[in-house]
């Protein structure tokens, strides 16, 4: 297995991917907790409050997130894009203290802090298996060669 060197580009991708998840989750509780409780039996309450500001950044922020996780996964394993979005767990617990003025228990700084220590250890390892051109499936031959389209362009850049 080589380990490839990510571009400046993809490196923005997976800190979007990092950071739009649990600002759009931050944005969705902060709406939610200002409107009363919605039940499954009245959908128009919930259509209601998807059209809320705090609600509708959220859902667009978690549209930003779909759109640059689905990117990543396009040029990276699942186990190398995974572990990115684990790293918002981190910012998840630093948005609910101190934006949402939420107690966060010691055991739960605790855990983030082992989460974010093995995501670190984790996002060592190479960012895509190389297989063999022969054994690879026909996906896998259209990834490279998307892979090696984008390589060139960036140089051509």
């Amino acid at each position: 297995m080589s380990q490839a060197k990510l571009t400046a580009r993809q490196w923005l991708i997976l800190g979007l991917v990092a950071v739009c998840a649990p600002l759009g989750d931050a944005c969705l509780s902060h709406g939610m907790s200002r409107l009363p409780a919605i039940s499954l039996a009245h959908p128009a309450t919930l259509i209601a409050a998807v059209f809320t500001p705090w609600v509708a950044g959220g859902i667009a922020l978690l549209i930003c997130f779909f759109a640059s996780y689905l990117t990543a996964l396009s040029w990276a394993d699942l186990t190398f894009v995974l572990p990115a979005t684990a790293f918002g767990n981190m910012i998840v617990e630093v948005l609910a203290r101190f934006f949402q003025h939420e107690a966060v228990s010691p055991e739960r700084w605790f855990g983030v802090i082992l989460i974010t220590i093995g995501v670190g250890y984790v996002a060592q390892g190479p960012s895509l298996t190389e297989r063999p051109p022969a054994c690879a499936p026909e996906a896998a031959r259209h990834k490279a060669a998307i892979r090696e389209a984008a390589i060139e362009e960036e140089q051509v850049q």
